[in-house]
């Protein structure tokens, strides 16, 4: 009866470390990656703001406040109202108007994690189109 040799078992031990700390790097979250997520959340939450505004007739603000944002309009609680990650905020201070008219302004808020500052992400729509986010270099 043969068995493995020590020599043989290294090298299959070495692959199976070698994969864990390759699927380790790949699951790490990284800033662009956390930026991202707050960004295609924030264009979600826009949007819906956007649709219950015209189902309403209703006009709904969003602003932005010193713990994450408000929507003016909206019942409380109907969307979140705060940032998923601490770090989010967003460069000046700006307020959308997202309706009731099916056509709005061209508007956009920029994104960035006070983490990363060299990172920045847009939020924006051209009025007609849905808010969509898109990195900026």
């Amino acid at each position: 009866m043969r068995g493995f040799t020590l020599l043989e078992l290294l090298v299959v031990l070495s692959i199976i470390a070698l994969a864990t700390a390759g699927v380790g790097l790949a699951l790490r979250d990284s800033g662009a990656s956390r930026l991202e997520r707050e960004g295609e959340r924030l264009a979600a939450l826009l949007e819906a703001a956007r649709a219950h505004s015209r189902a309403s007739g209703i006009p709904v603000r969003w602003r932005v406040q010193a713990q994450g944002f408000r929507f003016e309009g909206l019942q409380p609680g109907q969307l979140p109202q705060d940032w998923l990650d601490p770090a989010a905020q967003t460069l000046g201070t700006p307020v959308l108007v997202l309706g009731p008219e099916p056509l709005i302004a061209p508007q956009q808020v920029v994104l960035t994690l006070a983490d990363l500052p060299g990172r920045q992400l847009r939020v924006a729509t051209d009025g007609l189109r849905p808010f969509t986010a898109e990195a900026l270099q």
